[in-house]
C-alpha cells in the first residue's frame, strides 16, 4: 500500500470513527471526537491543510445532522454559543498533541516511549478542555452567571470523563499500530514524515 493509501485509509477510519461515535454524543459508547483528532495529527500531520479542516467540518456537519434531526434549530440549541467555535483550536490542540508525539518518537510507538504518549494525551485533553469546555462556559446564555469558581468546578467536573475516553482510544489506536507494526514489513506503519528524519 502507497503512503497516499495509507494515509487515506486511516482517513476514513478516523473519519468513520468519529461519525459512528458523535452521532450518540451522550450515549453508551463515548465520542472519540478528541482522540480521532490526536490519531490523525500523529498520522496525518503533511496532510493537515485539508485534513484537519475537512475533520472539523466533518464533526459540526454530525452536530447539525443530530440536532436538526431532535427537530430542533441548530443555531438556538442548548450547546450553541458563540463558544462553540472554541472546538476549533480545541479541536487543534489534540491534533498538536499527536503531532508532537509523532516527532517526539520519531512514529515509532513502543514501551519506552508510553510516557510520552501518556504525557502528551493528558496534555492535550487538557488544552483541549479549556478551550472546549471553556468556550460554552463563559459565552452560553445557558450559564447565567458565569464565575471563576464556577468555571473550575465546571472544568474539573467534566475533565476526568473527556479524559478517560481520549485516553481509551488513544490506547486502542496505539495498539493496534504496535500491533501493525508486528505483522506488517518495516516501515509500514511509521507516518512518513518519521520515517523519512
Amino acid at each position: 500500500m502507497t503512503t497516499a493509501a495509507s494515509r487515506a485509509a486511516i482517513l476514513t477510519l478516523l473519519a468513520a470513527t468519529m461519525a459512528a461515535t458523535r452521532l450518540h454524543h451522550f450515549g453508551a459508547v463515548p465520542d472519540a471526537s478528541w482522540a480521532v483528532f490526536f490519531v490523525g495529527g500523529f498520522y496525518l500531520s503533511r496532510w493537515t491543510r485539508w485534513a484537519f479542516p475537512l475533520l472539523m467540518a466533518l464533526a459540526v456537519t454530525i452536530d447539525w445532522i443530530v440536532i436538526s434531526g431532535q427537530g430542533l434549530d441548530f443555531w438556538s440549541h442548548y450547546c450553541m454559543s458563540p463558544g462553540y467555535w472554541a472546538l476549533v483550536p480545541a479541536h487543534l490542540a489534540m491534533w498538536t498533541g499527536g503531532w508532537w508525539l509523532q516527532r517526539a518518537t520519531g512514529g515509532r510507538l513502543q514501551w519506552r516511549t508510553a510516557g510520552l504518549l501518556l504525557a502528551s494525551v493528558v496534555a492535550a485533553v487538557v488544552v483541549c478542555h479549556l478551550f472546549a469546555q471553556g468556550g460554552f462556559y463563559w459565552t452560553a446564555s445557558a450559564v447565567a452567571e458565569p464565575t471563576l469558581a464556577g468555571w473550575w468546578k465546571n472544568y474539573t467536573d467534566w475533565l476526568p470523563a473527556y479524559l478517560r475516553a481520549s485516553a481509551m482510544y488513544v490506547g486502542i489506536a496505539a495498539a493496534l499500530h504496535v500491533a501493525l507494526v508486528r505483522l506488517l514489513p518495516t516501515g509500514a506503519v511509521v507516518p512518513q514524515d518519521a520515517a523519512r528524519r
